[in-house]
């Protein structure tokens, strides 16, 4: 097992004084309740770029002063409203480490990208050559010492207007686990078949429901994703492997397709005395502290059939539902070609448990009329 990593990705913060910093004021209050329920379940915090809605040094100097409520490590990456000045020296208030660079954390190695320095403005994303290559060289890296990978970047590769298909490409042929970004202002996942691709609700300018943060957990290279809206209920619980049918890449590996015996794992967040998992509905399986990480659970179960099945984790009235495919005997599913890599027509759509209405409301070039 390779390990577990989790974080939480708080979306595009647009903090900005025309709307009397409303984004700041959400963004203080999610970042209390983080810091209330989340403790040491969580690696680092993301901040996935258009923080400062014009990149100014006041704009900034506010999300510094708010970024201290959480006491986490934190990533930052820059978007197009923060490169309005035509640089990104003021983001410089917010994060000593400016992208790209990479950080083996829980022993996953983890890329962040600048896809904005070489644009001219505007949504204009470009990864340039030498950092073309620098990714090329961390993938590489990360196969040789066997660390499974997750890239950060402020938006899909489907966005770039340069070789764009080649960047996915290059995700797809060394099997990243997960791609998370911001930009789209709506809660989206994307299975183009090789890679899991995550987006998170604008904080500042939302078009779609309730504020709220998205906590992402990589479980031996399985991810998991599910949206916290401000008022859901605690303690939050996220079913971590085996993978939900509609985040399969490889029905090769037993924790995305297992068979009749099998091991589900969950992150429950906010402190939990008893943790009960259920098949099908059936009689509650008590599930058991993972030592070593965590807020981790597990149990095992055995004699389940071919098919589609149901997880259901429980805890204290809250409550994770997933769908998983078992195969025994039987052939595995066939993969078919990847087609339109790391982009939103690949887009599993509604998922409303894990807070994904599916209808793309966003200024974004694939948001759709609203």
């Amino acid at each position: 097992m390779t390990g577990c990593l989790t974080w939480i990705h708080f979306g595009d913060l647009h903090v900005d004084e025309a709307d009397e910093y409303e984004g700041l004021s959400r963004f203080r209050a999610l970042a209390a309740i983080a810091e209330s329920h989340l403790g040491d379940a969580v690696d680092f915090a993301l901040l996935p770029g258009d923080n400062a809605n014009h990149g100014t040094d006041d704009q900034y100097a506010r999300i510094a002063d708010a970024m201290t409520g959480l006491s986490l490590p934190w990533h930052v990456l820059a978007g197009d409203h923060d490169f309005e000045p035509g640089d990104l020296t003021a983001m410089r208030a917010i994060t000593a480490k400016m992208a790209p660079y990479a950080e083996t954390i829980a022993g996953y190695r983890c890329l962040f990208l600048d896809i904005v320095s070489a644009g001219k403005g505007g949504p204009d994303f470009r990864i340039d050559p030498a950092q073309r290559a620098w990714i090329e060289r961390e993938l590489s890296a990360a196969a040789v010492a066997g660390e499974p990978v997750a890239v950060f970047m402020h938006a899909y590769p489907g966005d770039l207007r340069d070789d764009p298909d080649g960047i996915a490409g290059l995700f797809a042929a060394h099997r990243v686990a997960f791609v998370d970004t911001g930009h789209t202002h709506y809660n989206e996942l994307l299975n183009d078949g090789r890679v899991i691709y995550g987006a998170t609700r604008s904080t500042g300018q939302i078009e779609e429901g309730a504020p709220g943060f998205s906590i992402v957990t990589l479980d031996d290279g399985v991810p998991s994703w599910r949206f916290q809206a401000i008022d859901d209920p605690w303690p939050l619980i996220q079913i971590t492997s085996p993978a939900d049918r509609r985040l399969i890449t490889d029905p090769a590996r037993a924790d995305n397709v297992p068979g009749s015996a099998f091991t589900v794992r969950a992150k429950v967040f906010g402190g939990a005395d008893t943790v009960s998992l259920y098949v099908d509905n059936g009689q509650a399986v008590p599930m058991t502290r993972v030592d070593g990480v965590p807020s981790f659970w597990s149990a095992s179960v055995d004699g389940v059939g071919d098919g589609l099945h149901r997880l259901c984790v429980s805890c204290d009235g809250t409550e994770d539902r997933i769908q998983i495919l078992v195969r025994n005997a039987g052939p595995r599913p066939k993969r078919n070609p990847p087609v339109a890599l790391g982009r939103d027509v690949n887009a599993i759509g509604a998922w409303l448990d894990r807070g994904i209405d599916g209808a793309q409301r966003g200024p974004n070039k694939n948001g759709l009329d609203w």
